[in-house]
């Protein structure tokens, strides 16, 4: 093996690392090498949760505080809703509605724009659910959501009362709650394509991330593992790019399940992302006890 004017000769013959690297860079959802993430406010105790109205406007939630802030496509912030329920995840319905997922007393919540709300439903087959973590409304109004259970300060309970930590489909109005898959260790962030009817699932206890068809009555179907990460929370963007969050901040991964980046993030956790913005081509990112903003290439798919 030997340098010569910048190209490697190796048994196989030449290749240029610089040139392999720039190929690598043009896979990448920023538009620089040196982009970096930008710190909005580090003024939170835990964010997450964030989701984007039909005006790039992002919301997302303080959950110890119980509050969900809103980051207006200008920069400010400013709190939307406190007392919110111990909100987690959110998104938005078709209809204009914020639907969270309201864990205080194990809820989905409807919220209107003046920030008032009510119960969607609570509870499976007779039984509290485990918690309500992520939620994802598909274009007709299905909505899926993750519960896996994680004890929190503010319960009296120490238990589940349900068997297993799975995932839901519901109609919009809360009625027809149905288990579309029971068989994950511990299932958190989800989003899906309404257009290419893929569903996403992260099942952060077994450090994988699904891919599902979505079927014509809302089932899932044809289950397979999309990537060997799992995640927190994620979003799409319209060029099939699946972001996903853990401890050294956003995962980036192409529609073919090949890890094209990891935008780092200087917080020990990174929960959740969304593309926001007037072009939706700003990735807002909660992690720990701030949020960040950085600049991407490609616009987010549907509402989140």
């Amino acid at each position: 093996m030997r340098w010569v004017g910048g190209w490697l000769l190796v048994a196989s013959g030449w290749f240029n690392p610089t040139a392999i690297a720039q190929d690598d860079a043009k896979r990448w959802v920023t538009e620089s090498a040196d982009a970096a993430v930008q710190l909005v406010s580090d003024q939170f105790k835990f964010t997450e949760g964030p989701t984007v109205d039909s005006e790039g406007n992002v919301f997302f939630t303080d959950q110890p505080n119980n509050r969900i802030v809103l980051w207006k496509t200008d920069g400010a912030l400013t709190d939307f809703l406190k007392p919110a329920g111990r909100s987690n995840g959110m998104y938005f319905a078709p209809d204009g509605k914020l639907i969270a997922c309201a864990d205080e007393a194990n809820q989905m919540w409807e919220i209107d724009t003046d920030g008032t709300h009510r119960v969607l439903f609570e509870g499976f087959e007779g039984k509290r659910l485990n918690g309500p973590n992520d939620v994802w409304i598909d274009a007709n109004g299905t909505m899926y959501f993750t519960d896996p259970y994680y004890q929190r300060p503010w319960w009296t309970h120490k238990q589940s009362e349900l068997r297993k930590q799975s995932v839901y489909k519901v109609d919009r109005d809360g009625s027809n709650l149905v288990c579309v898959d029971d068989a994950l260790v511990q299932p958190n962030g989800i989003i899906g394509d309404a257009t290419k009817r893929i569903l996403y699932v992260a099942d952060i206890g077994d450090k994988k991330t699904y891919k599902y068809n979505i079927g014509t009555d809302g089932s899932l179907l044809d289950r397979q593992v999309f990537c060997r990460r799992g995640s927190d929370g994620m979003t799409l963007d319209r060029e099939g790019h699946l972001y996903l969050t853990g401890s050294e901040g956003v995962y980036v991964y192409d529609e073919s399940g090949d890890h094209v980046q990891t935008i780092r993030v200087p917080e020990s956790w990174t929960a959740n992302v969304c593309l926001g913005g007037k072009d939706r081509q700003t990735l807002l990112i909660t992690a720990s006890d701030s949020i960040f903003t950085i600049r991407v290439k490609y616009p987010g798919v549907g509402s989140k």
